[in-house]
């Protein structure tokens, strides 16, 4: 009897991992590699000083906070701020845009300034033109001064009349950015000849330069009252 023995060879087949920068937030991302070789790069990493979202009011000025940038070991690089977008003049929303640049590229990073209205757009001496009748029904002084009031939503109207000798009175403004409320209030005619009953809503101009208000009023003076509404245009000095 004659056997016969079979042999099976096996043979193992290694398969070799490509290697390559893995991390896809490198420069030299290599979406074949397999295996990271350590080999990745990177532009630098910008960090801003402040918030990365800004409010400021119209025409006060932008002042830019910069921002500071680093390279993978840790060196300092400079930062390039371009502010030319910056106009704060006027309601608006800009960008400020940073950038740094290392061998590996040129990385960015960005912050919005939103230019807005607010109390402190409102404060100062102002000239009036209006269609409230003069000295009858509701008769304004033509150059009031408005001041902050007790708190960021309020200012002051102060001498907001106009009498035959004087001026007088305080309207209370309640503001939300542009918008300005004047709840109803009633103030004393001079000598004490009748009240005027007023309300009024309006808004400040983008420029912050000019208010324009309607008001509603209902005064009881003597011959010189009378009951309606106007519009008066409020203009800084």
């Amino acid at each position: 009897m004659i056997l016969t023995i079979g042999f099976m060879v096996i043979l193992g087949v290694t398969s070799c991992k490509k290697k390559g920068c893995t991390d896809e937030n490198a420069t030299n991302y290599n979406a074949d590699a397999k295996k990271d070789d350590g080999s990745c790069t990177y532009v630098p990493v910008i960090t801003l000083n402040g918030d990365a979202n800004m409010t400021i009011s119209v025409s006060s000025g932008y002042i830019d906070q910069g921002a500071t940038a680093v390279d993978t070991d840790g060196t300092e690089i400079v930062v390039v701020a371009d502010t030319t977008a910056i106009n704060d003049s006027t309601v608006n929303q800009f960008t400020v845009t940073y950038s740094a640049t290392n061998a590996h590229g040129t990385a960015t990073a960005t912050r919005t300034v939103d230019v807005i209205i607010n109390h402190e757009n409102y404060p100062g001496t102002y000239d009036v033109t209006d269609d409230c009748g003069g000295g009858t029904g509701l008769g304004l002084n033509n150059d009031p001064s408005i001041a902050a009031g007790a708190n960021d939503n309020q200012i002051l109207i102060n001498d907001f009349f106009a009498g035959v000798t004087t001026t007088y009175g305080t309207a209370i403004c309640d503001i939300d950015g542009a918008n300005i409320t004047i709840p109803s209030a009633t103030e004393s005619a001079p000598g004490g000849l009748g009240t005027i009953t007023y309300e009024g809503f309006g808004t400040m101009s983008d420029d912050g330069k000019t208010m324009t208000i309607t008001y509603v009023y209902s005064n009881s003076t003597p011959i010189t009252g009378g009951a309606g509404s106007c519009t008066a245009t409020y203009t800084k000095q």
